[in-house]
């Protein structure tokens, strides 16, 4: 089964995030931030990232860019819930300029995850 990697400052998001995928049959590796990926997706090659947009440290559009070009065949899928200063939308847009596959508005369903996760990884 794929290898998923979630990025996700919030750690009970990356905790259910990681339960629900494990449950799927995926095998889930996760990271507080993008500096933490990028060490994660090199020590250990993944299928797919799951990548939340707005960190501290590291944050995804940057780290998504990043990940383009040290793996560029790797799926991303963005997610947001939105900032103070840009909405979801316009930060799901911006993710998927720079080379998200997927996004994902947050708050999404499980069957909204799984679906995406399906799609990416079908065009592989």
């Amino acid at each position: 089964m794929a290898r998923i990697l979630v990025v996700d400052d919030d750690a009970q998001i990356r905790l259910m995030l990681e339960r629900m995928l494990s449950r799927h049959g995926f095998e889930v590796l996760v990271a507080e931030d993008g500096a933490e990926a990028l060490k994660t997706a090199i020590q250990n090659p993944v299928d797919v990232i799951l990548m939340d947009i707005i960190m501290p440290e590291k944050e995804g559009i940057e780290t998504i860019v990043e990940m383009r070009k040290k793996f560029p065949r790797v799926k991303i899928i963005a997610m947001s819930g939105g900032s103070p200063y840009l909405g979801a939308d316009t930060n799901l847009t911006i993710a998927r300029r720079v080379g998200a596959d997927q996004i994902l508005r947050k708050p999404f369903q499980q069957v909204e995850l799984l679906g995406a996760i399906r799609e990416v990884l079908q065009d592989s």
